[in-house]
């Protein structure tokens, strides 16, 4: 787990609800958890602040650093579809044709970031996606990227487009070998402490975030019978709500917060 990786899923699934900040003391203490060193954390701030993910800030703890608006629709949207908060499909298709983009790392960008908003390449210049992303407008800009969008019902074969848009068989395997692999960690490193379920919590999350950049969301009907990441989901749900008590207790006591603290957010 690199410091960016690991932030961007701290910042996503604990700070965000508690103001999208954070001082700098705190991340280190909560980073070091991770296995991550104070430099390298560091190190990963500044690059964020670059890309404008998060702005430094002061606060009562001292220096800290806060999620930009960019930032917080970025952990919001995130956290949506890590927990399919998606509501129901609404059987239309949101396209998309690009200009082509000649710069090869501009064009690698594009690609990378259209992905991870849930678009998949029918051609050069042809995306689509199961609905329109909240991003897209922010990352056509910042790639200077003109681009038409239509909505489509699509009249044909609707499990033939999925399947020639995505690799539903890689995509499948993938959540096989996550389920594999997270039952056996949770099996091998038993949450013994509010420290340890925060880093075992923060595991699953980072290795299930992942998924943003292969799985759309696609409607179940649309997906083929026996579908593996239902059961994985189902697994990544159980154990992240089991593990969330005690990880936020760790979490708050890195924040100097109380219990009444977060009552007092919530309420």
């Amino acid at each position: 787990m690199n410091a960016r990786s690991a932030l961007f899923d701290l910042y996503g699934d604990h700070l965000r609800e508690r103001g999208g900040n954070a001082p700098v003391a705190a991340l280190v203490r909560l980073m070091a958890a991770l296995g991550v060193a104070a430099p390298a954390v560091r190190t990963a701030v500044s690059r964020m602040v670059r890309q404008e993910w998060l702005e430094p800030v002061r606060l009562a703890q001292g220096p800290g650093y806060a999620l930009t608006p960019r930032g917080l629709r970025r952990m919001d949207d995130a956290g949506r579809r890590v927990y399919r908060e998606l509501g129901p499909w609404d059987g239309t298709w949101h396209v998309l044709v690009v200009e082509r983009v000649r710069e090869r790392a501009r064009r690698d960008r594009l690609t990378s970031g259209l992905a991870y908003l849930g678009y998949a390449r029918l051609d050069e210049t042809t995306w689509i996606g199961p609905r329109a992303s909240p991003e897209l407008d922010p990352l056509l800009a910042a790639e200077s990227v003109r681009a038409e969008r239509f909505r489509s019902s699509y009249e044909g074969d609707a499990q033939g487009l999925v399947a020639r848009a995505w690799d539903l068989d890689g995509l499948a395997r993938s959540y096989e070998r996550w389920l594999a692999d997270a039952e056996e960690a949770v099996r091998a490193e038993p949450a013994g402490s509010d420290e340890r379920a925060f880093a075992l919590r923060s595991g699953l999350v980072h290795e299930w975030r992942k998924f943003l950049f292969r799985d759309p969301g696609l409607p179940p009907d649309l997906l083929p019978p026996g579908w593996p990441g239902t059961e994985a989901a189902r697994f990544f749900d159980a154990e992240a709500a089991r593990l969330l008590p005690a990880a936020s207790r760790f979490v708050d006591g890195c924040l100097g917060r109380s219990t009444r603290d977060r009552e007092d957010d919530d309420g």
